[in-house]
């Protein structure tokens, strides 16, 4: 297993922590805090769309989805997506964001945006947003639904990556607004390798290549390849886990007859093996969101997810065992992990 490479500056190693929040009296906003979460101050220019001139009708951010910091060269920067699907970005750790190139107010990339009633059941989204740890001006974002886009000019111009890729029956995969991608995952050691959850499939893309590979196909059939989240292993490029859930016709974003199971490959996705001791075997309808899953840095890995019914699994050694760290939570929207300074 190779050395991971210099990945986007951590968050818990930055001087601010910028956190989406949003509540009824204050609305959608950012909170940001210098002291590791003890203290948290709102930021005084969260992501907001730029006024609509007269007679036309403009947007309005509903929640910022997505936080990611930049390359480790810019230690002051963060990146955000919002829903309806907005790209911004600070340079202050958080104090006031700006939209980022020319992504929210485009009319190419508005057509590929769709409506707000085109959306997912909470809103349109822009998520995934990845920072190459080799390159500050390489980017990648995906849009749910939109699509999946990179820039190697630092947001200049843009370029799809969707070929290959299947889109629901009887919808134009010829035509962004049709695609709806999940959850995408960067590999730590190889860059140049990435994954996908999509709501059609696992997918990896190899670079420089541009055509997605469905390795999902390789999953059981009875099970499938649908669902929201997945992790990549931190120093193997050919290992990552995901989470289906039931995807037939009318998706009742559950798990699979109330039985969830986590599923890893380790070449690839060439082939994939069910690790689900200690989950669940009966009764248990719930899902994991796209940002519900993350990855520890240990030898070996642990894993952790949230799930729509507010707890919150773990397992310490890359999902052979797994138990509950905490229950009767609200629904869980995103799980991070960070080793203490």
């Amino acid at each position: 297993m190779a050395k991971p490479l210099p990945q986007q500056c951590p968050a818990t190693f930055r001087k601010a922590q910028p956190a989406a929040a949003k509540t009824g009296h204050i609305g959608p906003t950012i909170f940001r805090s210098t002291d590791l979460g003890k203290t948290r101050k709102e930021a005084a220019k969260p992501p907001a769309f730029a006024k609509a001139p007269e007679g036309e009708k403009g947007r309005a951010v509903d929640h910022t989805f997505w936080l990611t910091p930049a390359h480790a060269d810019e230690p002051n920067v963060w990146y955000a997506g919002t829903s309806p699907q907005g790209l911004f970005r600070t340079e202050d750790g958080g104090v006031t964001w700006e939209p980022f190139s020319i992504v929210s107010d485009d009319p190419q990339f508005r057509a590929w945006m769709g409506s707000v009633q085109d959306g997912t059941p909470d809103g349109p989204k822009m998520h995934s947003i990845i920072v190459d740890p080799r390159d500050p001006s390489h980017l990648y974002f995906v849009m749910s639904s939109g699509g999946v886009h990179e820039t190697t000019d630092k947001g200049r111009t843009w370029t799809p990556l969707v070929e290959g890729l299947s889109v629901v029956e009887g919808f134009d995969a010829a035509n962004l607004v049709s695609h709806d991608p999940h959850c995408v995952r960067l590999c730590a050691t190889n860059p140049g390798r990435l994954y996908q959850q999509n709501h059609c499939g696992i997918y990896r893309l190899d670079r420089p290549g541009t055509r997605w590979d469905r390795i999902g196909k390789a999953m059981p059939a009875e099970i499938g390849d649908i669902g929201f989240t997945m992790v990549v292993h931190p120093r193997d490029d050919n290992t990552c886990w995901v989470l289906p859930m039931d995807g037939g016709t009318v998706w009742p974003r559950i798990s699979l007859q109330g039985k969830p199971s986590v599923f890893v490959t380790r070449d690839g996705g060439q082939s994939w093996r069910k690790v689900a001791n200690g989950l669940p075997k009966q009764r248990a309808w719930w899902t994991v969101k796209r940002q519900a899953m993350a990855a520890d840095a240990e030898s070996p890995v642990g894993l952790y997810f949230g799930t729509t019914s507010g707890e919150l699994w773990s397992s310490r050694d890359e999902g052979r065992k797994w138990e509950t760290m905490a229950r009767h939570l609200p629904e869980i929207y995103a799980v991070e992990t960070a080793t203490p300074a």
